[in-house]
């Protein structure tokens, strides 16, 4: 019987996801915003414990509705000739970039785009951040502003390599570019047990083009707000709304990449891959807290001194295991 739900394949045959109809990406839309929720709520009770407030308190979990709220009362302003237009899409293509990164995730045998380079796909994804954060710096004609876009370049020379070097290693131990093969050929043992280096520098990478926890300096309170300092009303809600969804995206990429895809005992494949989603995403709200902030400058270093070492050694040894399989 054929799947009522089901397209051909852009990646083949022989692809162990089937392509959806376009018209589950709304569904995709709809869980992507559900896990943006679910981070903010997070955040927001993790503040107030910090803070001394009850979790449960309006100004813990129900923050987030609150601000947003706010904020949507909030009348927006313009600056003198921002160059309106740039300054909004560098924002809005937050989200958009957020949603075409989990266009290619397979929730457990489902994906809406089976595309033989998913990994490059989600790569270039990550790479079009850096020039829609900046915009948002440099739109607003402000000095605040674009020095704040100008240290999310600087972090984004440290991360970028280190966080590309790191998809490598999967795809190479299972000779594919294609995710849902990648999850495919973690039957048996998940690839974060063999390639921890890759995971955490992975996890790096995704706070880093999320702006978030250490790389906050980019909106940092030294220069009035950094790259959102002229950003109010809808404008920002829409941009933190989108730091959001990126670190919902890369948690949900992590899961086909290093924790299996939808392996897992009980539950059905797309529930597994929910958990694990939201279990990767609560890790990344967690640590925003736990860890400080890198000054740009000395983070490049880390990134090429160590970072990047180190996970190049893991994608060497992930090729001699590969080519000893094989």
């Amino acid at each position: 019987m054929v799947d009522p739900i089901a397209m051909p394949n852009v990646a083949g045959s022989d692809s162990p996801v089937v392509t959806v109809a376009p018209g589950w990406a709304f569904a995709a839309v709809t869980v992507l915003g559900a896990l943006v929720v679910v981070a903010a709520m997070l955040d927001g009770a993790l503040s107030a414990r910090s803070s001394g407030g009850p979790g449960g308190a309006p100004g813990g979990a129900a923050r987030p509705f609150g601000e947003a709220a706010r904020l949507m009362r909030q009348r927006r302003r313009t600056t003198v000739q921002a160059d309106s237009l740039l300054w909004r899409i560098g924002g809005a293509g937050l989200l958009v970039t957020a949603a075409l990164m989990v266009a290619v995730v397979p929730l457990g045998r489902w994906t809406i785009f089976d595309l033989d380079v998913g990994v490059m796909w989600f790569n270039a994804m990550d790479v079009m951040v850096w020039a829609l954060v900046w915009l948002t710096g440099w739109g607003a004609n402000s000095a605040h502003s674009l020095v704040g876009g100008y240290r999310f370049l600087a972090h984004g020379l440290g991360y970028e390599l280190p966080l590309m070097f790191a998809l490598v290693a999967p795809a190479i131990a299972a000779e594919s570019l294609n995710v849902g093969r990648v999850a495919a050929a973690q039957d048996g043992l998940w690839f974060v047990v063999w390639m921890p280096v890759a995971f955490l520098v992975y996890l790096l990478g995704v706070a880093a083009f999320s702006v978030w926890g250490p790389f906050a300096p980019a909106l940092g309170s030294d220069v009035a707000g950094g790259v959102r300092a002229e950003l109010s009303g809808v404008d920002r809600l829409v941009f933190e709304t989108g730091r959001y969804a990126l670190l919902a995206a890369g948690a949900a990429f992590a899961v086909p990449m290093f924790l299996g895809g939808g392996a897992g005992p009980l539950l059905p494949d797309w529930a597994w891959v929910l958990v694990k989603t939201v279990t990767v995403l609560s890790l990344l709200v967690w640590l925003r807290r736990r860890l400080p902030a890198f000054r740009p400058d000395t983070f490049m270093e880390v990134g090429w001194l160590v970072l990047l070492p180190a996970v190049l050694v893991q994608d060497l040894l992930v090729a001699v295991v590969a080519v000893w399989r094989s």
